[in-house]
């Protein structure tokens, strides 16, 4: 999938044999609040990954006339939004969730390094100066660095996938979904 010449974007676009196929069969609650079906869902986030990051998104379901006619089926666009919606708002529980583990860990590993460096300075007291001394003291700096590996790992790197699965499931969700019958 890819722009058109028009300069619009490309359909995400599914052919199912009912309406059914969307959603998981195992949901008790009724059709609206049905979550979608994990093929359909990996198979449109798939598809919406693959396409530019800023316009907005179209999903095109394909299905037999005869469902098409069925008064759910005006309720597939709204089930959609719904549910990428919900996805949506898991991921910044999720964000939220990480970044509170984030300061436990930085609080934690900040207390590390401050008793590391202070360690680190009374083993020269009790250390003979020499090639030992020197192996305590740069063994407790090192481990106090290593205890704010994880939350430098946190606070730098692992938010950004979060934010970005979180913008694609609310793009998803403010996808036009459209119904083509066969």
């Amino acid at each position: 999938m890819s722009a058109s010449a028009a300069g619009t974007i490309d359909p995400i676009e599914l052919r199912i044999a009912t309406i059914d196929q969307l959603f998981q069969s195992l949901d008790p609650f009724p059709f609206r609040e049905k979550d979608l079906d994990a093929a359909a869902e990996d198979y449109i986030v798939g598809w919406a990954r693959e396409l530019p990051r800023d316009g907005p998104l179209r999903i095109v379901v394909h299905l037999p006339h005869a469902e098409a006619q069925l008064p759910r089926a005006a309720e597939i666009g709204g089930a959609f939004s719904r549910f990428f919606a919900y996805r949506a708002d898991r991921q910044s529980r999720d964000l939220a969730e990480l970044f509170r583990v984030g300061r436990i860990a930085l609080a934690v590993g900040v207390a590390i390094l401050v008793a590391c460096l202070l360690l680190a300075r009374l083993s020269a007291n009790y250390v003979a100066p020499g090639p030992l001394a020197s192996l305590v003291q740069e063994s407790f700096l090192i481990l106090g660095w290593v205890a704010n590996w994880r939350p430098l790992e946190i606070f730098l790197y692992d938010w950004w996938p979060i934010v970005r699965r979180r913008r694609l499931y609310r793009r998803l969700a403010d996808a036009k979904v459209e119904l083509a019958g066969y």
